[in-house]
This record gives structure tokens, C-alpha cells and sequence, in this order.
């Protein structure tokens, strides 16, 4: 996994990458969007875990082949989803409430 030579290795998920000081940064690509765009990202994808599980309890409402353990499964991700998206929330208002409280 680690070079044996030299470099840092990125050991957190994501494309293998090493860190080489010496390197130019102005040459790298710039982050795009930012925690605004991933914030976005991640309540559209709560918004999506919703939705199907509203879809599949539709599907098991009307008698479809619709495993009664797949319709919880599903509405228990979008509860847990939605559980994660408050707790950031209250984290980032904190904090903002945190940096107002602040003395200049």
C-alpha cells in the first residue's frame, strides 16, 4: 500500500493519491463547489432516500411482489438520513451561533 521510498499516502477513502511537498499547488485542479454544493448533494440524496421509500410502500400498499422487510429496510434509511441531516444542521448553526458570540 505505501510507497517504501518516499511520500505521503492518502490513507482516507477516495482515489489513492501521494502527497509530495515539493509540488507545485498552483498547478492542481481547484476544488469546485465547496461544503455548500456537498450540503446540497446530501439533502437531494436524503430527498431521493424518501422518495423510494415512499415508492415501495406504495408498491406493497397496492400487493406488488413487495417484501415487507425491503419496505422497513428502506423507510429506516430514510429516517436515519434524515436523523443525520438534523444533527448537521444543529452542528453548523452552532457553530455559526459559536462565531457570532465571538469578541472581535
Amino acid at each position: 500500500m505505501a510507497d517504501p521510498v518516499g511520500g505521503i499516502v492518502r490513507l482516507v477513502p477516495g482515489p489513492a493519491a501521494k502527497l509530495d511537498p515539493t509540488k507545485d499547488k498552483s498547478a492542481e485542479p481547484k476544488a469546485e463547489g465547496g461544503f455548500g454544493e456537498m450540503l446540497s448533494e446530501f439533502v437531494g440524496g436524503v430527498n431521493n432516500l424518501h422518495h423510494g421509500a415512499a415508492d415501495i410502500q406504495e408498491s406493497f400498499l397496492r400487493g406488488e411482489p413487495v417484501e415487507l422487510h425491503q419496505v422497513m429496510v428502506k423507510a429506516e434509511e430514510a429516517g436515519v438520513a434524515t436523523e443525520l441531516l438534523i444533527e448537521i444542521r444543529n452542528k453548523v448553526l452552532e457553530g455559526y451561533n459559536e462565531l457570532i458570540r465571538m469578541p472581535v
